[in-house]
């Protein structure tokens, strides 16, 4: 980013005036970042693995262990970091620093009236530790196929132990799922009716063919320092624990499941739950990043949707498709064979081609908005079948540090109807480059911020910039002379919209699932496998999909009002850098980080 002289004159004068006490301030919260890094990773080796983080910094080794979702780990977890933030908040420091930590410590060890549910390193305090899209039994799972390296005999022991260990995890995670179901807090029957199916789907191959021995096979051919004969006996040994370890952890996940089922509300809504309605407000002031109520949330996204039909339909008149709703006449569009990928293996391969097209294709093009590129790759895969029925649409997950695996774009081909083609550039551009790729990849890129800084996610911050990066697609040109694709695009941002007004409406307003997925369809267009998936990821995710309208309008607000105030000084490369380069933040630090870029350059 380029520094104005007059800045850096104020800048220097300003360091000279305090600097032994901004030394002395940051040695201390150094020890402060490394002890909650330490607290939160050695509590979850798994997403040590993820990041590929040094033993120093998790806590010492990791690899061969899983995580420890047992209530007593997940009180002492949250102690832990909460003892923390208590010693930092009597530390009478003036470094924006300490306010930013004291968030991110805060995200990471949940709300003090709740010990229910379980603390997620992407979304802080989730409410249902078993549920069909997410927690320990699907991601963890997930992070030994895409994640765990083996690239040598002791990684290859350490894979196999982390299987062998596979029944004390899923035990530990039952016994938290029955501590909170003492407490009253279970989740809605169609949750648990769609997690049976997911835990079911996850054990229906022979142990031979399941992802977690195919894809230790696969990485088992680049070890070096074990003969044939020994690759398969670890092969072999891998299906054998599979089989003996984690089929019958699942079997009796299922099990409870089933019996859970009998206790189920048919009620929709994190309301319904104990204490659900102060959730729910902490969860709009944690993931939405907002203070305003559920009410008025729900308002704006009813003007947000109102506004965003009324340009669709002038882009629909302009094609000459004038009859019926906007939502209807979008889906229309999806029995038109000129979107619509063919439903088979060579249409699937054609879709997963565009994709990668369309990141070569902007990729080329992002000097023209922005200053600094990250240094990490980014790849395109098809979800697995066994996670397919309960996946998102798309969904990004982040490298290691160390660079030996690239950013994954994960693309949900289990309904070929749900990614007509005009949909798909918006994806990528939110889920890849400039979105979640690109921000999460220049976060982990940023050494000389601590590792929880590297990694915050805070929610509007994160999917407000890849809402916004959609946006940045069509002003880059990318959408001219294709007006089809540029309808993709608003509905896209009505989507998220949508997703203001319903899951308001769930949560707030005490709608129905089928109230909600109707809603979905009629005004959003959504295609009854998406609406169903978004419906009830929405039921577990209390508060997640406030995030991405609420940032991206506080992003563009920030972007406008700098512009008005610069004028022809402003500079769009070096917005980008002050809004990416150092870290995700709550939306508060990013406004008082661009008000100061902005009279820094007046």
């Amino acid at each position: 980013m380029k520094t104005k002289t007059a800045f850096i004159a104020i800048l220097i004068m300003m360091l000279n005036a305090c600097q032994k006490n901004m030394k002395q301030e940051n040695v201390d919260l150094s020890s402060f970042y490394s002890e909650s890094t330490k607290a939160l990773f050695s509590g979850r080796p798994s997403n040590s693995t993820q990041y590929g983080l040094s033993e120093e910094m998790s806590g010492g080794e990791y690899q061969n262990r899983l995580d420890d979702y047992s209530p007593a780990a997940e009180k002492k977890l949250r102690a832990s970091l909460r003892a923390i933030n208590q010693q930092l908040s009597a530390e009478s420091y003036t470094d924006e620093n300490k306010s930013v930590m004291q968030d991110i410590i805060r995200y990471f060890s949940g709300h003090e009236d709740f010990d229910i549910g379980y603390i997620d390193v992407w979304m802080g305090l989730s409410p249902f530790i078993v549920n069909q899209i997410n927690g320990p039994l699907i991601d963890i799972p997930n992070i030994m196929v895409a994640n765990h390296q083996v690239n040598n005999s002791k990684q290859v022991q350490d894979y196999l132990q982390r299987l062998d260990h596979f029944d004390i995890f899923v035990q530990q995670v039952l016994e938290k799922l029955e501590y909170d179901t003492d407490k009253n807090w279970i989740p809605p029957k169609a949750i648990v009716n769609k997690t049976i199916s997911a835990m079911q789907s996850f054990i229906e191959t022979d142990a031979s063919n399941h992802p977690l021995v195919t894809s230790f096979a696969q990485k088992l051919q680049g070890v070096n320092d074990m003969n044939d004969d020994e690759k398969s006996q670890a092969i072999k040994k891998a299906e054998m624990l599979v089989a003996a370890k984690v089929y019958p952890a699942f079997k009796s996940v299922v099990t409870k499941l089933n019996d859970l089922k009998l206790m189920a509300t048919e009620e929709s809504g994190i309301w319904a739950q104990p204490n659900g309605g102060k959730y729910y407000l902490d969860a709009i002031k944690m993931l939405g990043d907002s203070d305003l109520t559920p009410q008025q949330i729900h308002d704006l996204g009813l003007s947000e949707v109102e506004r965003i039909t009324s340009e669709m339909d002038e882009i629909l008149n302009v094609q000459g498709m004038t009859e019926g709703t906007v939502g209807e006449r979008m889906m229309a569009l999806l029995d038109d064979s000129r979107f619509i990928y063919e439903d088979s293996e060579a249409g699937r391969a054609e879709l997963l081609n565009d994709l990668n097209k369309y990141i070569q294709e902007i990729s080329a093009m992002m000097d023209e908005q922005f200053a600094t590129r990250p240094k990490y790759d980014v790849e395109v895969r098809k979800f697995p079948k066994a996670r397919e029925e309960s996946a998102p649409g798309g969904q990004y997950t982040n490298p290691p540090l160390d660079g030996s695996q690239p950013g994954i774009y994960w693309i949900n081909l289990r309904d070929i109807k749900a990614n007509p083609r005009f949909e798909m550039k918006t994806l990528t551009y939110h889920e890849a480059i400039p979105g979640h790729h690109w921000q999460v990849a220049l976060n982990l890129e940023q050494e000389d911020l601590p590792m929880l800084r590297r990694i915050a996610p805070y929610n509007a911050y994160v999917e407000g910039w890849a809402l916004y990066s959609e946006l940045v697609g069509k002003e880059m040109g990318l959408y001219k002379n294709d007006p089809f694709s540029d309808l993709g695009r608003l509905k896209a941002e009505l989507f998220r919209a949508v997703r203001l007004v319903v899951d308001t409406g769930l949560h707030y307003k005490k709608w129905s699932r089928e109230q909600a997925i109707k809603y979905m369809m009629e005004i959003g267009g959504v295609v009854e496998s998406d609406a169903i998936a978004e419906v009830e990821r929405y039921m577990v995710w209390p508060g997640q999909a406030l995030g991405y309208k609420l940032g991206m309008i506080q992003i563009v607000k920030l972007r406008n009002d700098a512009m008005q105030k610069l004028g022809d000084k402003f500079d769009i490369k070096e917005f980008h850098d002050v809004v990416l380069l150092g870290g995700a933040v709550p939306m508060s630090v990013l406004e008082s980080k661009i008000h100061k870029w902005v009279v820094s350059n007046m």
